[in-house]
């Protein structure tokens, strides 16, 4: 499974991609709203820093505005993935890019009907939305099981991207499931690593050798 880091703060991503867990990057505009930066500036800088797709939304809602913006956010570097609602407009900006060569993530995704139309629209990317289901009490994880089995019925080669993660719960699942890809805040990324008895077995080991006297160096 690839680890996309769902941010636009440059030193949250360069801590994680340090570590070897970076895949990928992807941004909203609401990411880059909390980043404070300019979006140009900001994507540009993430791209330098990883080797992965980094996925830059358009902000229009008609398509011929959205292939202009989405031209203009390609070119700032090679590893963008064009970001597109899973609108009609959204869609057709998708099929022009794609045909282009253009790695686009189609986002917002909440049903297997919307991402049958992507992976047809030649979507590198579907990013269904787990926590926004569950926040209207439905289950997000059923939805990304559903998209990876009618993927795999029909040979669809649009990767699943879970997106609206929350927890480290949602990660393991969307594991399980097959999700391709998962994209999370740097703080869910972290708390992968914790766990109570780790902790616990820590805490014991170095009691006992603090009892032997010994140094290591």
């Amino acid at each position: 499974m690839k680890f996309f880091v769902d941010t636009a703060e440059i030193d949250a991503i360069a801590e994680l991609n340090d570590l070897g867990m970076v895949d990928g990057v992807t941004t909203n505009p609401s990411l880059i709203l909390k980043s404070g930066r300019d979006i140009l500036e900001v994507t540009k800088e993430i791209c330098d820093l990883v080797d992965g797709p980094v996925s830059a939304e358009v902000v229009a809602t008609e398509a011929d505005d959205m292939i202009a913006e989405g031209r203009k956010l390609a070119k700032i570097a090679p590893n963008i993935a064009v970001k597109v609602p899973l609108t009609w407009a959204g869609l057709k900006t998708c099929k022009t890019l794609s045909d282009e060569g253009q790695m686009v993530n189609v986002t917002l995704c909440f049903s297997v009907n919307q991402a049958i139309l992507a992976a047809k629209a030649g979507a590198t990317f579907i990013s269904p939305f787990i926590g926004r289901l569950d926040d209207i009490n439905l289950d997000g994880m059923e939805l990304i099981a559903d998209i990876r089995q009618v993927y795999d019925n029909y040979g669809f080669e649009t990767e699943i991207l879970a997106a609206s993660i929350r927890t480290v719960n949602h990660v393991t699942d969307s594991a399980r499931i097959g999700a391709d890809v998962i994209t999370a805040p740097p703080g869910v990324i972290k708390k992968l690593a914790d766990h109570p008895l780790t902790d616990k077995g820590l805490e014991s080991f170095l009691s006992d050798w603090a009892k032997t006297g010994q140094k290591i160096l």
